[in-house]
């Protein structure tokens, strides 16, 4: 284990983070002292990652795993105390997004979306937590700025990060003695890896939705806020003035931002289909 920075001698596990934002968000915590899990699904990209980290100096393991499969986080958890005997920080962000209205979606696939961000956090929680309860360490949910007042062609999407950020309020309430910290990060509008893709109606990998450049942040700064928020144990941590501006007129204005996004529905077709 690293003796400097923030995270000397604490064990970091990310999940998803074979590519994106979970590779960079390990990428920083390595950076900052923490020795890391790697996680995903496809053990080429996972291998590749583990050792682009490595050959930067990181301490870092990887371990292939669906995290909707209990079976698999188990394992996962086991390579974790395996490699390094202990668990301080987990980061369950794997899941999978959707390019698809609730009317048009196959029930399979909804569930599979919902599925990615809900149980893939659940089970990965549910495997770690007697780790985590003795390191009295820091869980942080991935959710996302759509979850906080919602966004047509993003039903299932939607519904399971809002699902995961009153998971996170609810296990701070009942676990409020233990020191434990439990946080959710609503990350905004992010560039993606060239090769990032999202399901369509029928189940279809289809490459995400236009994003204009200039609402996107880099990878590397949404890590970085991630990584400050597990520092300063925040609750919540919203990320990105549009973020801010949702929260605000969703808890003043709804009405108004309701109409908001309608009208960008109707005008802006090309930023949700």
């Amino acid at each position: 284990m690293s003796d400097t920075g923030p995270f000397a001698g604490k064990v970091a596990l990310v999940t998803g983070s074979e590519s994106g934002i979970g590779r960079e968000t390990a990428r920083v915590l390595g950076e900052s002292g923490a020795v890391l899990i790697l996680n995903g699904r496809n053990p080429v990209r996972l291998e590749q990652t583990r050792r682009e980290l490595a050959a930067a100096g990181l301490h870092v393991v990887s371990c292939v795993a669906d995290v909707t499969r209990y079976a698999d986080c188990a394992r996962l958890i086991d390579t974790a105390i395996g490699a390094f005997g202990r668990l301080d920080i987990l980061v369950t962000n794997a899941s999978i997004s959707q390019r698809a209205y609730f009317a048009d979606m196959q029930p399979e696939v909804f569930r599979e979306v919902l599925d990615s961000n809900v149980y893939g956090s659940v089970y990965p929680l549910k495997a770690a937590l007697p780790h985590l309860l003795r390191s009295r360490g820091s869980v942080t949910f991935i959710s996302s700025i759509s979850a906080l007042n919602g966004m047509p062609s993003g039903s299932a999407y939607c519904a399971g990060k809002a699902a995961v950020a009153n998971l996170a309020h609810t296990l701070r309430l009942e676990l409020a003695d233990t020191g434990l910290h439990f946080g959710v990060v609503h990350i905004g509008f992010t560039q993606n890896d060239a090769d990032k893709r999202v399901l369509d109606a029928a189940g279809r990998p289809v490459p995400i939705a236009h994003r204009p450049p200039r609402w996107q942040k880099t990878q590397r700064e949404v890590a970085g806020l991630i990584v400050d928020h597990i520092r300063r144990r925040r609750p919540r941590t919203v990320i990105s003035a549009l973020g801010h501006l949702i929260v605000l007129v969703h808890t003043w204005f709804p009405r108004l931002g309701d109409w908001i996004v309608l009208t960008t529905t109707r005008r802006l077709k090309h930023f949700y289909e």
